[in-house]
């Protein structure tokens, strides 16, 4: 099973390379195959760690745990959800003269995209966890700024810069964590996770400490964290609705994946009592931030953008619970996030070829307009908002259990009260823009069925996640929420 590592790494590359073949339909094809391919894959070796076994290869360069496969699941649906909403997403810009070409740097850099995403939780160093994390940022860059319009440049120029502040803190962290191990290991050890969390109990725990909160603040800064978060609104809102959703559902969850494996460290060299408070903060603020920003957006896109960080604070709170039915909901919550904001941003990518605005007020009966993807599209704002039967509301319900259980009674009050806050600005954008009735001489139909066909399966996720928690998947999450326990002593 161990070989299918490799075949997941090479893959994307492969599609990548076709993809410059320079003919529209073979990047497309190669896309879609990669795609399917790597959830595959990623299924199956999720599926052969479940029990809290793992793969290791090349020398334990490459492994995978039951924490790194939980993020490997969402970031492999996503890139298979996005190659197919891709194909109807880029046919559907009749305005493009210059589609073959297009197409083929775009196709090129979403496959080299999905690469360096999987290579994150596969990789069993923090050294090379850092640059895998670096090399999603440059790819992602690029395909912010892939359309070459003035604001997707400036985008993408403010996030290149504020990505690279934050990723040069995180590599302070790395310098710092390596060092604590330098007298309990010697200066010639390898900084694996596994080796670290073994010697934690020799480590100093000072250094420890401040390379978690570094990296907090550092890979925080991909995450969307506030104070770190402000790249984040302009990234969503001005690149092509496949790559928001692939950053939103993959790229900021695996930077967090990033802070979960210093999360690691430090609690077995000094418990679990400074990082969880460090991360209770950070989603308190980060929650109410985007709960609020929520309320008085003008644009879709900024709304599911906000939407991405109010999410994310909530998947720190369920880790800084610190119980186990607590980060398990986080852990599932990460799964949850990636369909339904790929939903979200799949309908906000059809909306905006037909009415040809990301303006809220301008969107009037998507419903008529767009019969099918409409719906869904509200369908997801409703996931997101946590409505029961979605799995959103399934992940927020154990997290929220796990604060009382705890007992975290103001967060969790406040955990409540922002989430809500939160639903009723998402609801009340997005109810306006569907419900409304259309304009008289509005184009009906769909923009394309593979457009529909991608929301499709990601809303039979949503839903199939809360209304069933397949039996290979719950032990999967028990498995890695247990990885996040300081070990006994």
């Amino acid at each position: 099973m161990a070989w299918l590592i490799v075949a997941l790494l090479a893959l994307p590359l492969v599609a990548c390379l076709i993809s410059l073949a320079r003919h529209p339909v073979v990047a497309e094809a190669a896309t879609l195959v990669a795609g399917v391919g790597s959830l595959a894959m990623a299924i199956a070796v999720a599926y052969s760690v479940r029990h809290g076994s793992a793969l290791a290869i090349g020398g334990n360069w490459l492994r995978l745990d039951p924490l790194g496969a939980v993020f490997l699941l969402a970031t492999g649906f996503l890139y298979a959800v996005a190659a197919g909403f891709s194909i109807g997403y880029l046919r559907a810009d009749e305005r493009r003269r210059d589609y073959a070409a297009f197409a083929v740097r775009y196709f090129s850099l979403l496959n080299l995209f999905g690469w360096t995403m999987l290579t994150v939780p596969l990789v069993n160093d923090f050294g090379l966890l850092w640059i895998a994390v670096e090399l999603t940022t440059i790819v992602s860059v690029l395909l912010v700024a892939v359309d070459r319009t003035e604001a997707a440049l400036e985008a993408a120029w403010k996030y290149i810069v504020l990505g690279s502040v934050g990723l040069g803190l995180a590599l302070l962290g790395v310098v710092f964590l390596y060092a604590s191990g330098i007298h309990t290991l010697g200066e010639g050890y390898v900084p694996h996770y596994a080796t670290l969390v073994a010697a934690a109990g020799h480590l100093p725990p000072v250094p420890v400490k401040l390379a978690f909160l570094l990296a907090v603040v550092g890979f925080g800064t991909k995450v969307g964290l506030v104070p770190m978060h402000t790249w984040l609104p302009d990234a969503h809102s001005e690149a092509p609705s496949s790559v928001s959703a692939m950053l939103s559902g993959a790229l900021l969850v695996n930077a967090f994946y990033a802070i979960l494996r210093f999360f690691q460290v430090t609690a077995a060299t000094s418990g679990t009592g400074f990082p969880r408070h460090v991360l209770l903060v950070f989603g308190v603020v980060s929650l109410a931030l985007a709960a609020v920003y929520v309320l008085r957006q003008e644009s879709y896109k900024r709304l599911l953008a906000y939407s991405s960080i109010e999410h994310m604070g909530v998947i720190a709170l369920g880790i800084g619970f610190g119980v186990p039915i607590a980060i398990a909901g986080a852990l599932l919550h990460v799964l949850n996030h990636a369909a339904a904001k790929s939903l979200a941003f799949f309908g906000a990518g059809s909306i905006l070829r037909r009415y040809d605005t990301k303006q809220i007020e301008r969107v009037r009966g998507a419903a008529t307009v767009l019969p099918a993807t409409g719906p869904m599209f509200l369908a997801a704002a409703l996931a997101l908002s946590g409505l029961p039967l979605s799995g959103i509301f399934r992940s927020e319900f154990q997290i929220v259990s796990g604060g009382f259980s705890r007992p975290a009674y103001v967060s969790v009050a406040l955990l409540i009260l922002l989430v809500n806050l939160a639903f009723f600005g998402v609801v009340w954008h997005t109810g306006r823009m569907v419900l409304t009735p259309a304009d008289a001489g509005a184009t009906r139909g769909e923009t394309s069925w593979w457009i529909v066909g991608a929301m499709g399966v990601c809303l039979v996720v949503v839903v199939g996640l809360g209304l069933h928690l397949p039996a290979p998947l719950n032990d999967l999450l028990h498995s890695a929420s247990k990885l996040l326990e300081p070990p006994n002593r």
